[in-house]
């Protein structure tokens, strides 16, 4: 542990405003701790504090009694905080990091102990990001199976809100640790993510090298609780007012968790973070969501370039899992789909213009009608970090001719005279079975329009017929996937023949192509 800390009271119902350095005298930001995981090259690590105005704070980083190298800086007089960036390392360790203030005659000294250099990975949303690893398919295998991850390292961030954004963390639930079967399946929704622990530890497998992992997220909240006021002002949000969705049941007030659970982590030097939330914003602000998540992901960007110094890059690799599937509202075309093609700033694949260098884990074909804990919540969350990983190395390590997303149709033909709509994928695709609903298409006669069934019917292994001839007037539009529950457990009809990835849900006119312009969405 750093040998002057601090503790706080781990649950605040509403911080009002971050603690000085009044109140806490010459310390580390909370999240620098033993055991942590610094960003490796070619950026530097953030390393700051608190201390006493004017006093000069050295900085050493240490190796077998070694001196690595030293940084030295001052106490800020407007803020009581002092920071330094180490100069960019290779992946390794272990590392002691060591402070001394120094005013006057007097000396204090803090250090951390095993600290290693890395990628460092922030995981955040709602209850599906917040599940732990007790609660997934396997879990007693999964706890066990952590000997051979001892460097990935974990935090998870404590449920706080507060009404103006914190300079540093009000409560660490787990600090900086090794990986243990107590500390990954410690409750429900508690401690770890079990999505961000298994994706780190899928990078790990390809890297080999440390990984480390904070969790920062909170069951049944909206994208506003997330989102700084710059953010939701862009976007047009209203004003905040009662909330009356039953699907919010965590905070939902505008900021409160941005200010107290990720903008105190802003001075973090990051590789990336991966996301997953949108159940609560599927009866809340859902036609705004194709603003306000790509404008999230800007704002925490440039937040965390900014905090850091610009050691965090400015467009760093942005993850998130497509919504599963409900129980609830199985047969309607509402909230869930909207929310699946807002998640791509109706796109419909990432990365796309408005949401560069970002990437997507399709998980609409994961359903879990059993699961105890509502089948909103399906346990499956091995495949969920799978295919993120996969995303992650693609965009954010630059891995080439690796299949990190499904199949797509790049051209959609009307065959009118067959009563076919022939469509071109720019993949090859596996058709898994064949589906007579799965398609639809918008049928429009005397100004009406309503969406028709188009079954599936011959293919190839890039091309696929569907039957239209149902539809008497305009063809308008086709849809892919656009219920709350498309299909069982992976048994959706479309995947990528190696990979398994499934075809993600799309909607597009019938006009424009799906590749190249990509056309618009078809409500």
């Amino acid at each position: 542990m750093v040998a002057l800390g601090f503790v706080l009271g781990l649950l605040l119902p509403l911080m009002p405003r971050a603690r000085t350095s009044a109140d806490v005298g010459f310390r580390f930001a909370s999240y620098i701790d033993d055991h942590m995981v610094l960003q490796k090259e070619p950026a530097g690590a953030v390393i700051w504090g608190y201390g006493i105005s004017g006093a000069t704070v050295t900085v050493t980083l240490c190796q077998d009694q070694e001196t690595i190298m030293k940084k030295v800086t001052q106490v800020k007089a407007h803020s009581d905080r002092w920071m330094v960036v180490l100069d960019p390392l290779k992946p390794g360790g272990p590392y002691e990091v060591m402070a001394q203030q120094t005013l006057g005659g007097m000396n204090l000294t803090l250090r951390v102990h095993d600290v290693l250099f890395g990628d460092v990975w922030l995981c955040s949303g709602q209850s599906n990001m917040q599940m732990t690893v007790s609660q997934i398919f396997n879990a007693t295998s999964e706890l066990s199976n952590t000997a051979a991850y001892q460097s990935v390292r974990i935090l998870s961030v404590s449920l706080v809100q507060a009404e103006q954004e914190l300079e540093d963390l009000a409560g660490v639930d787990l600090p900086w640790s090794k990986p243990t079967s107590e500390n990954l399946g410690h409750g429900n929704f508690e401690y770890m993510s079990a999505v961000c622990w298994l994706f780190g530890r899928y990078l790990y497998d390809t890297l080999q090298y440390p990984i480390g992992l904070i969790s920062s997220s909170w069951s049944g909240t909206p994208i506003e609780a997330w989102s700084s006021g710059r953010s939701l002002e862009a976007c047009g949000v209203p004003k905040q007012g009662s909330i009356l969705s039953h699907s919010v049941g965590g905070p939902s007030e505008h900021s409160v968790l941005w200010n107290a659970m990720i903008h105190p982590l802003h001075n973090m030097t990051l590789k990336g973070v991966i996301w997953y939330q949108g159940e609560s914003n599927v009866n809340f602000n859902r036609d705004l969501y194709n603003c306000t998540f790509p404008a999230l992901i800007e704002d925490w960007r440039q937040t965390f370039h900014s905090g850091s110094q610009g050691q965090t890059d400015r467009l760093f690799p942005f993850g998130f899992v497509q919504l599963s599937s409900s129980l609830s509202g199985a047969n309607s075309d509402g909230g869930f789909p909207q929310i699946r093609w807002h998640q791509t700033a109706d796109v419909g694949h990432v990365p796309n213009l408005r949401m560069p260098n970002t990437f997507m884990a399709v998980a609409m074909d994961l359903c879990d009608r059993s699961s105890p804990f509502g089948s909103i919540h399906p346990r499956d969350k091995q495949t969920v970090a799978y295919r993120l990983h996969l995303g992650a190395r693609a965009v954010a390590y630059g891995e080439k001719m690796l299949t990190f997303e499904g199949p797509l149709p790049k051209r959609i033909e009307l065959l009118a005279h067959k009563g076919l709509l022939h469509l071109l994928y720019s993949q090859q695709i596996l058709v898994q079975r064949q589906d007579d609903k799965i398609f639809e298409i918008s049928c429009c006669r005397d100004h009406h329009c309503k969406w028709l069934p188009a079954p599936m019917n011959t293919f190839s292994a890039q091309t696929l017929a569907l039957n239209v001839s149902s539809c008497e007037g305009a063809l308008v539009a086709l849809r892919y996937a656009w219920t709350t529950w498309p299909c069982e457990y992976k048994q959706c009809p479309l995947y990528h023949p190696r990979s398994t990835l499934p075809a993600p849900p799309f909607t597009a006119f019938i006009a424009h192509q799906m590749r190249g312009d990509r056309g618009k969405a078809a409500e």
